[in-house]
């Protein structure tokens, strides 16, 4: 699945991404994915801030369960784990390459930024967690390995678990 179906952001989306960030969001160009209890858990942001700055991370995770969540597997040394095995599996690290250069190809399509840094250590080694989850639920699996990957360990961990604060 390679989605592209995202929301507009409403005002009320606004105010729930700003109470998960504990700020005011910047940046926002859609919902990119929500939670099963509805509110946004990713969103797609602009390569540049609004004073031109650049912001490469297309793919934010805002929602604070999955933040949790990510951040114990990153504590986990689930990243080394993962970064290890580009040096030895060449076909994930093909994967992970193709990753890349499409989450590049997307963001230079909006905005090119002149440079070849995308999220998350993409090409070579994975740094963040977070990103690359943030990268598989915006576009679904099968795009990034390792946000995948994250998924489907978040999926042991018996998410989604219900913790996720339901907004009217």
């Amino acid at each position: 699945m390679n989605r592209t179906d995202f929301e507009p952001v409403t005002a009320a989306d606004r105010e729930i991404i700003a109470e998960q960030l504990g700020r005011p969001p910047r940046a926002l160009r859609a919902v990119a994915a929500r939670c099963p209890s509805g509110h946004p858990s990713v969103v797609q942001t602009s390569p540049r801030l609004e004073d031109g700055t650049p912001f490469p991370t297309l793919y934010y995770l805002t929602c604070p369960n999955l933040n949790s969540l990510v951040g114990g597997l990153e504590a986990r040394g689930v990243m080394r784990e993962m970064t290890e095995r580009l040096d030895s599996d060449e076909e994930l690290a093909a994967a992970y390459l193709r990753a890349h250069e499409e989450y590049l190809a997307e963001r230079d399509a909006i905005d090119p930024l002149g440079h070849e840094v995308t999220a998350g250590g993409m090409p070579k080694r994975v740094k963040c967690l977070h990103v690359h989850l943030a990268h598989t639920l915006a576009r679904g699996e099968g795009v990034n390995p390792f946000g995948d990957e994250t998924l489907q360990l978040l999926h042991d961990l018996g998410w989604p678990n219900g913790d996720c604060a339901a907004h009217d």
